[in-house]
């Protein structure tokens, strides 16, 4: 079958390379992609966002199924365009409904949703600048640090976690003023849960679901989880301390409750959903919930996914993933992510990158790159390419990974040194 996958970034790549390899796919069109999905696919100049243009590409160039990467136009309903679109009705499209897509666009909706079903996650409440005072008092009850988050979609920049009371009331009122632009109109406020982050990604059809392999990824821009928050500068798969015992929880607790209330509350949903989770002391709490796959946690889940990646999507969207058996890696897999100089702040573009020699075992997937008319590949984005490995064991993974970044090469490139290391460190002390 034709397929069509939107997005550019670097899970684009990851997800472009799996659905390539597919015997399924026919052809693969990536929209709008970047310079390493020209490679397994056509790119397209295609705004995903721009409904009525991917309508009319769909069905110029007989695309059977769409597959939705990116988080955006899934808020912005183009499940339900074309559902409700007579001409594009056949067409398979992985993703959920505008209302379903509200568990990641909306974070008081996802919060209610949890609260409804009895979904573990942090005590929170919800404020717009007409109740400010009242944010005002609920901060003063909570211990510190103190979680803001932009209701909205922020760009993955809405959250702010403070350790001063005063400087997250003063926070409080800039977000509800417009720090984040129309996504903080509402601010939840929300206690602050302490333990160590993974995500769990899932794969359902509104009935069935598949638990995809975890992740692990690191979102500041400084090594010891220092400095700025970024969209990820690299990932683990799989996590250590999510044990049988642990994911049987998270499944139990979180995925059960989560795939059955948004049966129960007919809330149409066929594709990935994202978990992002803390383990405190053994118990997984919910952080968020995204409606897509993560970046980079998909540059090391995407590489461990043995099965075909193509008819598991096909039976999501046709509602019969119960038939599918889901075949995974075993070993390890570690991506380290290369930046811009000046990410996650300004930085600059359109500079040439030298990527060396492959190495066996090792992808480089692009996240912001470009082709100019001449050929030469230039970073196009604040977050430019990743090396992901796959090994035996994490410290062979990981050193896989760093030797490879070792030979790309371009001016002001940046990447941490410490990914993966306090995971190392856990397994050192559980032994």
């Amino acid at each position: 079958m034709n397929i069509l996958l939107l997005g550019s970034g670097g899970r684009e790549h990851a997800m472009a390379h799996k659905i390539a390899g597919s015997p399924l796919c026919g052809k693969l069109f990536i929209a709008p992609g970047n310079a390493g999905t020209a490679a397994v696919g056509e790119n397209v100049k295609l705004n995903p966002e721009s409904f009525e243009a991917v309508a009319s590409f769909v069905l110029t160039h007989r695309v059977e199924m769409v597959v939705v990467g990116p988080e955006a136009p899934l808020v912005a309903g183009i499940v339900d365009h074309f559902a409700e679109t007579p001409a594009l009705r056949n067409v398979l499209v992985v993703g959920p409904t505008r209302e379903g897509a509200q568990l990641e666009g909306s974070k008081d909706f996802a919060k209610a949703f949890m609260a409804r079903h009895g979904i573990p996650t942090a005590r929170y409440r919800t404020f717009t600048a007409a109740t400010l005072a009242e944010g005002e008092r609920f901060l003063e009850g909570l211990k510190a640090p103190y979680v803001l988050k932009a209701d909205g979609l922020a760009a993955g920049k809405g959250v702010l976690i403070e350790n001063d009371l005063a400087t997250a009331k003063a926070h409080l009122k800039e977000m509800l003023g417009g720090m984040f632009g129309r996504a903080s109109d509402s601010v939840v406020v929300e206690e602050y849960l302490d333990g160590i982050e993974l995500s769990v990604f899932v794969l359902t059809d509104g009935v069935h679901y598949l638990l995809l392999p975890e992740a692990k990824d690191y979102k500041r821009i400084g090594e010891g989880d220092r400095g700025l928050n970024t969209g990820g500068m690299g990932s683990v798969s799989p996590v250590p301390f999510a044990d049988k015992a642990f994911m049987k929880k998270v499944e139990d607790r979180i995925v059960k409750p989560t795939v059955r209330g948004l049966r129960e509350e007919k809330i149409g949903y066929r594709g990935f959903l994202f978990l992002g989770l803390m383990n405190c002391g053994g118990d997984p709490y919910v952080i968020e919930y995204n409606v897509r796959m993560g970046d980079p946690e998909t540059e090391s889940v995407f590489p461990r996914i043995k099965s075909d990646v193509v008819e598991l999507l096909e039976h999501t969207c046709r509602g019969t993933l119960n038939e599918c058996r889901l075949e995974v890696d075993p070993r390890t897999a570690a991506c380290v992510m290369m930046v811009a100089k000046g990410y996650p702040e300004s930085y600059r573009k359109g500079d040439a990158i030298d990527l060396g020699q492959d190495a066996e075992g090792v992808q480089v997937f692009h996240c912001g790159t470009r082709l100019d008319e001449e050929g030469r590949l230039l970073t196009n984005g604040g977050r430019v390419v990743c090396a992901t490995a796959l090994a035996p064991s994490l410290p062979e993974a990981l050193l896989k990974s760093y030797n490879r970044t070792h030979s790309i090469r371009w001016d002001g490139r940046y990447l941490r040194l410490d990914i993966g290391q306090d995971l190392l460190k856990l397994m050192q002390e559980g032994e």
